[in-house]
């Protein structure tokens, strides 16, 4: 992944720093950004479904509705993560942002940059998705 200067210089600071107040208002900044990305996009979403024109044939109107199923789709997926980065700003505000809730211990800057939602570190997300993996092996589920 390629950093930005200003995310090279944060990753250069000393462990102390961590979540320090320069780090919650680049955090903070990042979440607003892509909040107001994600809602720009869903209100598209709203706008391209509700202007969707009905009629056709039977073939325009199953591409149609499969359009309608994909739009539905992505804007399920970007409200979960809307959801997530109210979350997240929240966590920011509580001063628990960047510290994984089930050990406590710093997520990472790197990580948080990358997936600036993360709400575990590296050893518990891997951890859960091991335990999801064999919760669906158990159930037989093909995934």
């Amino acid at each position: 992944m390629a950093y930005s200067a200003e995310e090279r210089r944060l990753l250069a600071m000393p462990d102390e720093a961590y979540m320090d107040d320069e780090q919650r208002a680049f955090f903070r900044c990042r979440l607003l950004d892509e909040r107001g990305i994600i809602e720009a996009r869903l209100q598209e979403v709203r706008e391209s479904i509700a202007h969707h024109e009905r009629g056709g044939d039977e073939l325009d109107q199953a591409a149609s509705e499969e359009e309608i199923r994909l739009s539905l789709r992505q804007a399920d997926r970007e409200t979960r993560l809307l959801r997530n980065i109210e979350a997240s700003l929240r966590r920011l505000d509580e001063g628990e942002y960047g510290f994984c809730e089930e050990t406590g211990l710093p997520i990472g800057l790197a990580r948080l940059m990358f997936r600036p939602t993360a709400r575990l570190c590296v050893e518990a997300k891997a951890r859960q998705e091991q335990r999801e993996h064999h919760y669906h092996k158990a159930r037989g589920d093909t995934r």
